[in-house]
């Protein structure tokens, strides 16, 4: 294989080396010596000091070596934000285990595929979810033990085994180009793709972002809605904090509202992390007329856009400009990032130093300039370099040092990328070219809609047309009138044949694991209800 210069000279640019052993728990372990007793993590049950943390890590790993797991065997985590988590993860890495990351509401099917895929021995469950582990799911998977968090334990193994086990355990002898965890990330059709992450890769992430875009400092308290199985939430919940010695509050359950105000009010983030989504349900909430966001120094949105009325809303309630960033499970964190000084409403930022990004035409021979259209393409040292055991997909997306992402941007001339949809979801609606996305934003614009989104979908007759789920702002009724007023005002903002011909109104729009609205489960519905 060819050297990797382009990521060598990003890495170097920012002053990124690691040791030829390199193990990533090191990111927990290496503050024992000066900052063991500082807090690493906060919860509803207490607060976990670094030593704390890194015992219970150690008793983790010895209990998963103890129930078979051996050095490079998967173990399968489907945890929830409780200090376990981060615990397990460390644990699990520092013992040459290989974490994998699952989303928690991930029904029976896919936990059973998820335990195939992946050849985990062991898998380690928070309590509320141990009773997706049954018989019938583990039978012919490789998995040998089951081990649950509290002590309702559903016949499995329960956190008794933890407690038993010894503090100390060996580092494994391995390397910084060495696998140390999986995420899972999912296309809109097939089943999710497993993403292979290195020892090296979250020491990068931190390199990067969270020194050049959060500044992160010791003294910083990390507070994020997105959950740790997402590569969002692992940067803000472990990697982050523990690259300085800070701390993270960790919030069990859904990011409702009054639950994250709550989180807030009792234990004064300095940062706060949120998808878009969140956000535009925190500002629109009874519960934000109370809230204190008076230790919050920032606030950080990723993974979806977010709209220029939520963020001109928040900055007017709390006072705070939401710092918006595109990053990738594939990337591991955020790439492309506004920053407190210099940013620009609707675009993802710039690029976040450590990292290359190039748009090229559609065939990805010929790059385009600023102001041109072009299919994106990323470069730096936390990429991904495989899907497991999926060769096409990986050869399809990971091609040499380029991360192909398949989405679609525009460069000003000061350097910010403004998303503009998916290389492959341009649809033709009533003969002329749109993008859906394009119609979504417009709609999402209007005062009196809450939340919406907007897919092309085929007619019985196989031509295409733009459908719109709306969930109305509150207090207003929805009706044929706010149809036609909807329909009218896209046609004011953009081209007069963009509007959704199809409005649908709901109360509220399924969402993924993640936090992201699930277009998938709303095409679903519209299949489901035809058929």
């Amino acid at each position: 294989m060819s050297p990797r210069n382009t990521e060598a000279r990003l890495a170097n640019n920012i002053g990124f080396s690691l040791p030829e052993r390199y193990n990533a728990s090191d990111l927990l372990y290496g503050h024992l010596g000066i900052r063991g007793e500082r807090p690493a993590v906060i919860c509803d049950a207490g607060t976990w000091s670094y030593r704390e943390l890194a015992d219970e890590a150690s008793r983790v790993g010895n209990t998963l070596l103890a129930l078979g797991a051996k050095p490079g065997d998967r173990v399968l985590l489907c945890l929830d934000d409780e200090p376990a988590c981060p615990a397990t993860i460390m644990g699990a890495m520092r013992a040459g285990l290989v974490a994998v990351l699952v989303n928690t509401l991930s029904p029976p099917d896919l936990i059973r595929f998820f335990l195939e895929d992946s050849e985990a021995r062991v898998a380690v469950v928070s309590s509320a979810f141990s009773g997706l582990f049954t018989d019938e799911t583990l039978r012919g998977t490789p998995c040998r033990a089951v081990l649950v968090t509290g002590p309702q334990a559903g016949g499995h193994h329960d956190w008794g085994a933890v407690r038993e086990a010894s503090p100390d355990l060996t580092q494994a002898p391995t390397t910084p180009e060495d696998m140390a965890f999986w995420m899972y990330s999912s296309g809109s059709t097939g089943r999710p793709k497993a993403v292979v992450h290195r020892h090296a890769d979250p020491a990068y992430t931190a390199a990067s972002y969270a020194r050049h875009i959060l500044q992160i400092r010791e003294n910083d308290v990390c507070f994020s809605a997105p959950k740790i199985f997402f590569a969002y939430g692992f940067g803000n919940s472990i990697t982050f904090p523990m690259s300085v010695g800070a701390c993270t509050v960790l919030m069990a359950g859904r990011p409702q509202p009054a639950a994250v105000f709550d989180q807030i009010t009792r234990h004064r983030p300095t940062l706060l992390f949120a998808l878009p989504t969140l956000y535009t349900a925190l500002v629109r909430s009874e519960a934000a007329a109370g809230a204190d966001l008076g230790s919050v120094r920032l606030c950080i949105s990723a993974a979806e856009i977010l709209s220029e009325d939520v963020a001109k809303s928040w900055q007017a309630r709390f006072g705070h400009a939401i710092i918006e960033g595109l990053g990738s499970t594939e990337m591991l964190h955020i790439y492309l990032s506004n920053d407190e000084q210099v940013r620009k409403s609707g675009s993802a930022g710039r690029v976040v130093p450590g990292y290359a990004v190039k748009l090229t035409d559609v065939a990805g021979e010929k790059e385009v300039g600023p102001g041109e259209e072009g299919v994106m393409s990323v470069c730096g040292s936390s990429a991904a370099r495989v899907y497991w055991s999926r060769p096409d997909k990986s050869a399809e997306t990971m091609r040499g040092e380029w991360m192909y992402t398949g989405d679609r941007f525009v460069r000003d001339a000061d350097g910010f990328f403004f998303f503009k949809g998916r290389a492959d979801d341009l649809v033709k609606v009533s003969g002329q070219w749109v993008y859906p996305l394009e119609v979504e934003l417009a709609l999402a614009e209007h005062p009196k809609v809450h939340e919406c989104c907007v897919q092309a979908l085929p007619l019985p007759d196989q031509r295409m047309t733009l459908h719109a789920w709306v969930v109305p702002a509150a207090g207003i009724d929805p009706g044929e009138t706010l149809v036609k007023e909807l329909q009218a005002y896209v046609k004011s903002v953009l081209l007069s044949y963009k509007y959704p011909r199809r409005v649908e109104f709901v109360e509220s729009l399924p969402k993924t694991g993640t936090g992201k609205i699930d277009r998938q489960a709303l095409r679903n519905r519209v299949n489901d209800a035809a058929s």
